[in-house]
């Protein structure tokens, strides 16, 4: 019998091994990370990632799951909203990417109501029916079987609790997405290798984009997982969509 296989960018490679090669990127890239990430969407995942918080529900002594942390963007915002009574749990596969995330919320002086955990988003180490919002912000592309996250995912969440996904999705616009598709290939590996000598990971990253499902998509496996009221929002003319979904 042949073995499950999944894709890394646009090789096809063995399921059992798409993890190992996701960590080696992000060690990698994780010290450009920050600025990587101003300099390939001129500061626009910071508006994206405002927009999914704004809509997230979260409030002051919320429950919160952020999935795929990285260096902590939308755990240092949540932090915020759910106060000092409030919980917020940064959670990574990768231990560098988590380190970067620690440090950077530390230095700007949150403490005591995050907690960081590395684990599989396939497979969550926690309760189930915890947490009243859960987000993963351009991390599920990464992930190896999306489905088992989602199942994961729904698994944690409460009764009525929310599901945010934040990601790359396709552009709305044919000719949007001709431009876009020019910029990624073109000019993304480039910047890749003149900041952070490393070219190769990002390749990597614009491939896994071009993989991920489409809003539909997302949307009808969401719905597989067990989530109802299954919205999108097309942010930048669909090259980055939140669906949000709610567990009841």
């Amino acid at each position: 019998m042949r073995d499950a296989t999944t894709y890394f960018g646009n090789r096809e490679v063995a399921e059992e091994k798409k993890a190992r090669l996701v960590r080696e990127v992000f060690d990698s890239v994780v010290d450009n990370y920050d600025l990587m990430n101003d300099l390939m969407s001129l500061g626009a995942h910071r508006l994206w990632k405002r927009f999914a918080v704004d809509i997230s529900g979260v409030h002051p002594g919320s429950r919160v799951l952020d999935v795929a942390a990285g260096s902590g963007d939308l755990a240092l915002q949540f932090a915020h909203r759910v106060g000092a009574n409030g919980t917020v749990v940064a959670a990574d596969i990768n231990s560098a990417m988590l380190r970067k995330g620690r440090t950077r919320l530390v230095d700007d002086g949150i403490i005591g109501n995050v907690h960081y955990v590395q684990s599989d988003a396939e497979a969550l180490p926690f309760r189930n029916n915890y947490f009243d919002c859960i987000c993963i912000g351009f991390g599920l592309r990464n992930v190896t079987r999306q489905q088992q996250a989602l199942l994961s995912m729904f698994r944690c969440l409460r009764p009525g609790g929310k599901l945010l996904v934040l990601e790359f999705s396709q552009p709305r616009s044919k000719l949007l997405g001709t431009a876009y598709d020019a910029y990624s290939f073109s000019l993304l590996p480039k910047l890749g290798r003149l900041v952070a000598n490393d070219e190769r990971s990002y390749q990597y990253l614009v491939e896994s984009i071009r993989k991920q499902p489409a809003q539909d998509e997302l949307k009808k496996m969401m719905q597989q997982a067990g989530f109802e009221r299954v919205g999108c929002n097309n942010l930048a003319g669909g090259i980055v969509a939140v669906h949000s979904g709610y567990k009841y």
